[in-house]
């Protein structure tokens, strides 16, 4: 249950990291907005002619007596309108990593740097077409893995009860899981991780996964939401990456640690935060003879 706490606290950090550099929030914004319109015209699309998609699916429906046609037709309607809606939900993470790839990664390294002890980040020794490529292939194993665990519960769905109170909560937990790994895959990505070791990695600490994952799959079922949450997500990701893999973190999200706010430079990548733990850094080092 501690792990929980953990994870939704690796959420909020995240939030806030993003929050006191506004420069790497800004560009985080711009591939989010880009699928959000992209994802708002194909929902558009299927309400509009989702009835029509359906009917012309259920031919045999025709000879039904009124009214059980209009009724079998406008659950299904419903049903792959929510469907669509899940699929969203689940892919909308890829989407907007795979056209921001170039952005979360700039913004990941500037998290890893900040947290690190020694102020250095992991880096891809990869050409950005081979991360697209990795990312995008990667992005169509998971996104078919959901699939299979939305059909699932969309199955399930139909069971008296326990397809309206227990189904949707194991939901909202698949689909937390789903794109805690798409977040995640950013930092764990540029420490080589492939895409087997990192679903191990994140089921090793499940309850942590869900406490990153669950909250913010129910914040993405807004879409404006999602959008403004990605950048912080990112960051969050790149939190409970390093907490995954056991590497030390110092805490600069609190006011008195050195993070903050005012202190922060125009460029928003930090640095001057750092100008505190620089000089305690030389002051310790040992000094070399000067010359006269």
């Amino acid at each position: 249950m501690r792990d929980l706490g953990v994870g939704f606290g690796h959420l909020l950090k995240g939030q806030r990291w993003v929050a006191r550099h506004g420069r790497s929030f800004d560009l985080g914004l711009l591939p989010g907005l880009i699928t959000l319109v992209l994802y708002a015209a194909a929902l558009v699309a299927l309400a509009i002619w989702g009835e029509d998609a359906v009917a012309w699916a259920t031919p045999f429906a025709d000879g039904w007596p009124s009214p059980w046609p209009g009724l079998f037709r406008g659950f299904l309607t419903a049903v792959l309108f929510a469907l669509g809606l899940l699929l969203a939900v689940i892919t909308f993470t890829a989407v907007t990593l795979l056209i921001g790839q170039p952005f979360y990664e700039i913004l990941s390294e500037q998290v890893d740097r900040d947290v690190s002890p020694d102020g250095t980040a992991p880096e891809s020794t990869l050409p950005l077409w081979r991360e697209l490529w990795i990312s995008a292939r990667d992005s169509l194993r998971v996104l078919v893995r959901a699939a299979v665990w939305g059909v699932l519960l969309f199955a399930l769905g139909f069971l008296p009860f326990l397809g309206q109170t227990v189904v949707p909560v194991i939901g909202f937990f698949v689909t937390g899981f789903f794109l805690t790994e798409e977040l995640a895959a950013v930092a764990l990505q540029r420490r080589g991780l492939e895409l087997r070791d990192r679903l191990a990695l994140l089921r090793s600490r499940k309850a942590l996964v869900w406490g990153f994952g669950a909250p913010l799959g129910l914040a993405f079922l807004v879409p404006f939401v999602a959008v403004f949450l990605m950048p912080g997500a990112v960051a969050g990701a790149t939190l409970l990456a390093r907490d995954l893999l056991d590497e030390e973190t110092v805490d600069r999200t609190d006011g008195d640690a050195g993070d903050g706010g005012s202190n922060r430079d125009d460029t928003g990548d930090g640095g001057s935060n750092r100008d505190s733990d620089t000089v305690t850094r030389a002051s310790q080092a040992p000094q070399a003879p000067r010359t006269p």
